[in-house]
């Protein structure tokens, strides 16, 4: 890490190398929010590039929406590496570089001799994080890891169907690959923090299954959680056929009526003082939750009867907690979003006018940048990359002579 850079001004990982070996969602996902707070991330990619590039709608082939998305500030360098001079390459990158992170399986690393071990050798310092399907000392260590086995694997279906879904199905987004992507990226940052304080780099290994097993047990373990088990599995609100936005006169609404003061001023708001307002089955937070579904059935009685601005203006002023049910496009074209930039116009020097996603995150000191350089052509750095190796113009032609990269 370069300690002279301006982190005040340039956000919190400037100075920070990656070298990241990953594709599809999970890693580049990590990847590109740590290219968000400033660390300098080079992409290795395969001739034929990471799979999202050919994942639609693209205006080129290659530049695939998702890989344009989560591959923003990053450099792309392509290698073999099933050459030696290839991966001969990539060490001597990982020697100047402070994290390595990969998605491959860690066996197929071995083979190619880029486990921890290896790397560890030419640069003590650095941080070796795996991106994996399974934690390694289990018997699930070699198996192949995709976001829908993930799902499957912990749960999702199972409560797709327990929530009321005529058929099993996966949650649609991909859940597993950005939930690990999370945990990989404060793995990173905590890993840098430790290494200032001791001087030692590490390995770290980041699991899909424990990371997703964690996410859906933290609410759905239930009675499960104590041995012996006193009751089924499954948060009874999360699960209940009714939680779902409720339709009004002329549209849907999303509100949560959660406390025992949202439940009364409900009530005070509509001018409703019917039994269902005093009825003990709701009156308080632990008899709603055990009357949850009766609860959401009186309540959606009660909202379809109101339009959804009428609604808005009286749970506004109520304080009860309510959003709009968006669809993408009104994601997109939200006031909020409108007036904090999050959602921003960029050109793109071969994609032309695109709309990029910013960083969630806001930093009074340690500002992350605004806007990243944009997401690159397959092996647009090659050449600019093995340069700063030190390797010459026909050491760099001979490399990529079995990749057929953009220079």
């Amino acid at each position: 890490m370069t300690k002279s850079a301006d982190v005040s001004r340039s956000g919190p990982l400037t100075g920070v190398k990656v070298l990241d070996l990953t594709s599809v969602v999970m890693g580049p996902f990590a990847t590109q929010i740590l290219a968000s707070l400033g660390a300098e991330v080079t992409k290795i990619e395969p001739p034929e590039g990471d799979n999202m590039r050919h994942v639609g709608p693209m205006r080129n082939p290659g530049m695939g929406q998702i890989f344009l998305q989560a591959n923003q500030g990053k450099r792309s360098v392509v290698l073999n590496l099933k050459q030696p001079e290839a991966r001969e390459a990539v060490l001597r990158l990982a020697e100047r570089c402070d994290v390595w992170i990969s998605n491959v399986r860690p066996e197929a690393l071995g083979r190619l001799g880029l486990d921890y071990g290896a790397v560890r050798e030419r640069n003590p310092r650095i941080i070796y994080v795996s991106c994996c399907g399974f934690d390694q000392r289990g018997p699930y260590a070699g198996r192949p890891a995709y976001d829908d086995l993930i799902q499957g694997a912990t749960c999702v279906p199972w409560l797709m169907q327990a929530y009321g879904s005529e058929a099993l199905s996966y949650a649609p987004v991909t859940l597993a690959d950005r939930v690990t992507g999370l945990h990989a990226v404060y793995a990173v940052t905590a890993a840098l923090y430790a290494r200032e304080r001791t001087g030692e780099g590490q390995e770290i290994v980041v699991p899909m299954f424990e990371a997703m097993t964690q996410f859906v047990l933290g609410d759905h373990l239930a009675g499960l959680g104590f041995e012996p088990p006193i009751g089924e599995p499954g948060y009874a609100r999360l699960l209940t056929v009714h939680r779902r936005p409720y339709r009004t006169r002329d549209g849907y609404l999303c509100v949560l009526i959660y406390n025992d003061k949202h439940w009364r001023s409900f009530f005070d708001a509509i001018g409703d003082h019917s039994a269902i307002a005093h009825d003990p089955r709701f009156t308080t937070h632990g008899a709603r939750a055990a009357n949850i579904g009766a609860m959401y059935d009186e309540v959606s009685r009660i909202i379809v009867q109101r339009g959804t601005a009428e609604w808005r203006s009286l749970l506004d002023a109520a304080d009860i907690p309510n959003m709009p049910m968006n669809s993408p496009q009104d994601l997109l074209d939200d006031p909020h979003h409108a007036a904090t930039g999050f959602i921003h116009a960029v050109d793109h020097p071969t994609e032309g006018r695109l709309r990029m996603l910013g960083s969630p995150t806001r930093w009074s000191g340690t500002t992350p940048a605004e806007s990243m350089s944009h997401a690159p052509l397959l092996g647009e750095h090659s050449g600019a990359v093995l340069r700063e190796l030190g390797y010459s113009t026909e050491q760099i032609d001979h490399m990529l002579s079995h990749c057929c990269p953009v220079k």
